[in-house]
């Protein structure tokens, strides 16, 4: 249990990631699909998958919506971190980047 609760926290922070590789596709973004869980690890690497219905829910009973931007970054090593996006100042470099 804890262990899907740790992907889907991942997973999370996986979309956040994206922002960070965005360079290498270009700029190109895409958004997630529906239903599709994102894992970041803090080594950096990370992973998508598709869980059955089953698994799907129960990620879902432990899910909280996302309520602002939410930003991640790598260091040199390529260890990631979260970057804190609480100020409105934040709020809007992160709104600014993810458009």
């Amino acid at each position: 249990m804890h262990s899907i609760k740790f992907a889907l926290i991942a997973g999370l922070a996986g979309l956040l990631a994206s922002q960070a590789f965005a360079e290498d596709t270009m700029g190109a973004m895409t958004m997630m699909k529906g239903g599709q869980v994102t894992a970041i690890m803090p080594d950096g690497h990370m992973g998508t998958m598709m869980p059955d219905a089953k698994m799907s829910a129960e990620m879902m009973k432990m899910a909280k919506p996302i309520k602002h931007c939410m930003m991640m970054i790598t260091d040199a090593k390529g260890k990631a971190y979260m970057i804190d996006t609480s100020t409105k100042k934040a709020q809007a470099e992160c709104e600014k980047m993810a458009m």
